[in-house]
């Protein structure tokens, strides 16, 4: 039979109890308002001027329009409206249409033509099923005892060899929008059969959210 506790240990451990509760709790208010902030301040130079001009016609009735909860909400659905507005044009042709002439406005400015191709080529790549190799895999990442998760952007040949090579891209965590890139030759690629979906549940969730097993050493490759 253990020993009672005192009560400093006591404490300790129903504090750390309530800290393990309330952390889950923390991070999702604060990705959730970030996301909730970031996407309101789209549309708030917009919205803002409409409000004040409809709370200034009429104080009386439509002066609560201009609380800064009002304008931060009404903001907030200005964009939500905005975005799924484009993802519904995007499926028409009048939309294919303006998205392309919005792409031919944006080759002729340098810097904004690379990184909008850049980042287009990346999303379009994570949408579609890869040719050859499976698109989510596991590589030797920072030593061959130790794996990370990653995404195979292409796969190249060897000057001189003609031996193939992937790009990886090996998104952090959490914030996958930031990464690395990796040439890996394709032998030591771990494939898996993880979707991209899956993937990026893995890594936004720190690894929280996975399968209960999954391959790690590379399969072996018979000689031709």
């Amino acid at each position: 039979m253990s020993p009672p506790l005192s009560t400093g240990q006591r404490l300790q451990r129903l504090f750390l109890t309530g800290l393990l509760t309330l952390l889950p709790l923390w991070l999702t208010w604060v990705v959730v308002k970030f996301v909730f902030v970031a996407l309101g301040s789209l549309s708030q130079p917009l919205v803002e001027p409409m409000l004040q001009d409809l709370a200034h016609a009429s104080p009386r009735a439509l002066g609560w329009l201009v609380a800064p909860w009002v304008k931060s909400a009404l903001a907030l659905v200005a964009t939500v409206a905005t975005i799924l507005l484009v993802g519904w044009l995007a499926r028409r042709v009048v939309g294919q249409r303006l998205l392309r002439w919005f792409e031919a406005l944006i080759a002729h400015i340098p810097l904004a033509s690379t990184i909008y191709g850049s980042a287009r080529k990346l999303l379009d790549i994570l949408q579609t099923k890869p040719d050859g190799t499976q698109r989510v895999v596991l590589i030797d990442f920072p030593h061959n005892q130790m794996k990370t998760l990653g995404f195979v952007t292409r796969v190249m040949r060897e000057q001189g060899s003609g031996r193939e090579l992937a790009a990886v891209y090996v998104p952090t965590t959490p914030n996958p929008t930031s990464g690395y890139l990796e040439i890996v030759p394709v032998e030591k690629i771990t494939p898996t059969d993880w979707t991209v979906d899956q993937a990026m549940s893995f890594i936004i969730s720190g690894g929280a959210v996975a399968p209960d097993a999954i391959p790690f050493a590379a399969p072996e490759r018979t000689p031709d």
